[in-house]
C-alpha cells in the first residue's frame, strides 16, 4: 500500500503523549509538520514537544479561557484553505480538554474534521484496572463544588465501570465521597502518572485505597476507575460458590457470565 498523502484544508485533532514522549505516533508527527497552523492549549508546554520532534509550524494559543473567541477566526482560516492541527497539553483534545467547541463549529459549517487515534490517559488506566472494561461510563472531572455529590448520587445504580479524572490534591476527598455514596467495600483502581517513569496502579476496596493515600501522598495526574454496581467482591464470591447438586440435576445450575 502506498504512503502518498495529499494535503487539504481541514481540522486535524491530534493526540499528544500523556507521559512518555515515545507515545507520539508517526502520523501525528507528520500531520503537525505539514499543518499551516497548530492550536495549542499552552504554547509553552507544547513547544517542548514540538522542538523534540523538530516541528516549527505557526503556534496559536487555544484554551478554555479564549476558545469562544478564537473558534470563529480559526474556522475562517480553514475555510480559506489552511490546514489546522489542534493539540492539548497531553492526551486527546476534547476529552476533558478544549476542542469540542471548535469541532462542533467545523462540523456545523461543513469543514472536514479528522481525529487521529493516539494517547489518552483513561484507556490504559481502565484496561489495567482489572475491572470490566468492555463497557464503561466516562465522567471525567466531577464538579469541584456545586453539584458534586448530586452527580455521584445519580451514578449510584450505574452497573458499568466508572472513569473519573482527579487532581492529586483532591484525591483523598473524592475517595472519601465515593465511599460515602457507593460504600467502603466497592472495588476501585487509582492510576497515577500513566506512561511516566513512576506510573502506579493502586487497587482494592475504597477503604483500602483511601488508607493507602492517607499514608502516601498522591502525586501526578490521577485516573480513578470505580467498579459498577454488582461488580464488587461480594458478587464475585457469590458467583464462585459451589452449585447446589439439586440445581445441577434439574438443569438450573448454569453459571452466568457476570460481565455480560
Amino acid at each position: 500500500m502506498g504512503t502518498f498523502h495529499s494535503k487539504q484544508s481541514m481540522l486535524y485533532v491530534v493526540p499528544t503523549p500523556v507521559g512518555n514522549m515515545e507515545d507520539m505516533t508517526l502520523r501525528a508527527v507528520r500531520v503537525l509538520k505539514e499543518a499551516d497552523l497548530i492550536l495549542a492549549e499552552d504554547t509553552r508546554t507544547s513547544s517542548v514537544l514540538l522542538q523534540h520532534y523538530d516541528i516549527h509550524g505557526e503556534l496559536l494559543s487555544h484554551h478554555k479561557f479564549n476558545e469562544h473567541e478564537t473558534v470563529e477566526q480559526v474556522v475562517k482560516r480553514i475555510e480559506a484553505g489552511l490546514t489546522v492541527a489542534l493539540i492539548s497539553d497531553a492526551g486527546t483534545p476534547g476529552i476533558s480538554d478544549p476542542g469540542f467547541l471548535l469541532v462542533r463549529e467545523c462540523v456545523k459549517r461543513g469543514v472536514e474534521v479528522q481525529t487521529l487515534p493516539g494517547a489518552t490517559a483513561f484507556v490504559p488506566a481502565l484496561v489495567s484496572s482489572g475491572l470490566p472494561c468492555d463497557r464503561f461510563c466516562f465522567e471525567g472531572f466531577l464538579p469541584q463544588k456545586k453539584g458534586r455529590m448530586s452527580r455521584l448520587e445519580a451514578l449510584k445504580d450505574e452497573t458499568h465501570s466508572m472513569v473519573f479524572y482527579e487532581s492529586p490534591r483532591r484525591l483523598l476527598k473524592t475517595l472519601q465521597q465515593l465511599a460515602e455514596v457507593f460504600g467502603e467495600t466497592r472495588q476501585v483502581s487509582v492510576a497515577r502518572e500513566i506512561s511516566k517513569v513512576h506510573e502506579e496502579h493502586v487497587r482494592g476496596t475504597l477503604k483500602e485505597v483511601t488508607t493507602h493515600f492517607e499514608q502516601t501522598e498522591p502525586l501526578g495526574e490521577i485516573v480513578i476507575i470505580l467498579a459498577g454496581k454488582g461488580d464488587d467482591e461480594d458478587k464475585e464470591e457469590k458467583d464462585d460458590k459451589p452449585l447446589d447438586p439439586m440445581q445441577l440435576l434439574m438443569g438450573t445450575g448454569k453459571k452466568k457470565n457476570k460481565y455480560k
